[in-house]
């Protein structure tokens, strides 16, 4: 079930929502729990019982490695916590890649698995793994009740896409939350802010690059106008589904951490990582860079700690070639600033480092959009001409012009300019009355208007769904 369909958004989300309200204290985490496994099952009916095995699995080696936390057993039992989360992940979504691979090599003809990868596989599974994690380095208290814990990794808001939530980020609220009028007006209004990048910016951006991939008439503008939409298109599908799932969490009365702060402002790609997919790139950082050794080793393993961590991030998007080149990009980008370029990013105009980030974001999400790498290769020579391609030509006008406004509304929502005005609007007496009053009015306006492109438009799923 998407978030963007008028079955959620005026049947299944509402429904809840009562559900809830009515419900004592005692049993929201019930409520919240089956409405969650029925959102899950709504499209995942097959691998329902995946999830529900994993949960149990993840609940189980808490138990046991709180019980034996003073032995080895307590290793033991995490070793067996990751191997079983970790397995599942890696059959499910790198079996027919490695196969894949393993025939080239080979020149064999090893069949394909029949698997159909299970929906938000790779969120639930590193949120499982956090827990347990930190379960055995004692930052976690054991959950007991099996009702909390199950609650925690399938709650329907950030299931499918994320962000990634830490068991000790909502511990607390598991036991006890309060849902207030504030927080039902703020969560209600980050949903329809989330809903409005995905349906009215993040889908038109879609149906430029869609016409892009289709059309013979290509040139070298075309070419970056296609990455630079693809990259915004992204941005706002993924932030609007982020921004959705804050909302409605807040309206639960849970507070889930940001995933995007302005990244596309970024002066260098170090800071463009502190910005874009946080919760994956801390997850990463706490669960597998830290642990490796990090930064505290000699130069060689601190470089092959980053290059690890970054083509796992890589493979964590998709089982295809191109998203370990697109991983590897950023180790290496990341490694030359980290050793000299870092300082020097920051001497310079502004200007010219936004540049050199934007360039750089644009031609790694042409990577990582292409179709393996056949296309990757081919992309990226298309976007410096080659093999002879026109700067410009009569098609690629057409369509800069059709799409111009959406274009420029997408580069000015990606910066915190109309967030800046707002905030200072409200510390003006009468401006705080004009953004306190036409805020509604504003919101209302932009949920009829998306409920209008729902209705008449066609599926749109989120593009983080097939991670």
């Amino acid at each position: 079930m998407l978030f963007s369909s008028i079955p959620f958004l005026f049947y299944f989300f509402p429904g809840v929502l009562i559900l809830y309200f009515l419900a004592p204290e005692k049993l929201k985490n019930s409520v919240l729990l089956v409405s969650s496994l029925i959102f899950y099952g709504w499209g995942e009916t097959k691998y329902i019982i995946l999830i529900v095995v994993s949960i149990l699995l993840g609940y189980i080696f808490g138990i046991l490695i709180d019980k034996y936390r003073k032995t080895p057993w307590a290793k033991v039992f995490l070793w067996l916590s990751l191997i079983s989360g970790l397995g599942a992940l890696g059959y499910f979504k790198y079996a027919n890649f490695f196969i894949e691979n393993f025939n080239a090599i080979t020149g064999l003809g090893v069949p394909f698995l029949k698997l159909y990868l299970p929906i938000g596989i790779s969120f639930y599974t590193f949120q499982i793994l956090s827990y347990t994690i930190d379960v055995y380095r004692n930052d976690a208290a054991v959950q007991k009740n099996i009702i909390k814990l199950a609650t925690y990794v399938v709650l329907f808001p950030q299931l499918i896409a994320g962000p990634i939530v830490r068991y000790v980020d909502i511990a607390a609220e598991l036991e006890s939350r309060e849902s207030t009028l504030e927080k039902v007006y703020g969560g209600t209004r980050r949903l329809i802010i989330g809903l409005s990048k995905k349906i009215l910016i993040a889908n038109t951006l879609g149906q430029l690059c869609d016409i892009f991939i289709n059309t013979k008439g290509k040139s070298i503008v075309f070419y970056w106008i296609y990455g630079i939409s693809f990259t915004l298109q992204i941005y706002f599908d993924f932030s609007g589904y982020s921004d959705m799932a804050i909302g409605m969490g807040k309206i639960f009365g849970f507070e889930f951490l940001e995933n995007f702060n302005y990244p596309l402002i970024s002066r260098s790609i170090t800071e463009f990582w502190r910005r874009w997919h946080m919760s994956l790139s801390s997850w990463f950082r706490d669960y597998v860079y830290i642990p490796m050794g990090g930064n505290r080793v000699t130069t060689g393993r601190w470089l092959f700690n980053i290059a690890v961590v970054w083509m796992l991030t890589g493979l964590w998007h998709g089982a295809a070639w191109n998203f370990v080149l697109w991983g590897l990009m950023f180790a290496v980008l990341l490694i030359i600033e980290k050793l000299f370029l870092g300082e020097a990013l920051k001497k310079i105009p502004g200007l010219f480092s936004h540049v050199y980030v934007s360039v750089l974001v644009v031609i790694s999400f042409v990577l990582f959009n292409a179709t393996g790498l056949e296309g990757a290769v081919s992309d990226l020579k298309g976007l410096f001409g080659y093999p002879g391609l026109p700067f410009t030509n009569a098609e690629t006008l057409y369509y800069m012009r059709s799409y111009a406004v959406v274009l420029i509304i997408a580069i000015i929502g990606a910066t915190p300019l109309t967030k800046n005005i707002g905030m200072k609007l409200k510390r003006n007496g009468f401006g705080f009355k004009v953004v306190v009053g036409a805020e509604p009015v504003i919101l209302s306006l932009l949920f009829i208007l998306i409920t209008a492109y729902l209705v008449d438009g066609s599926f749109n799923p989120f593009l983080y769904f097939r991670f």
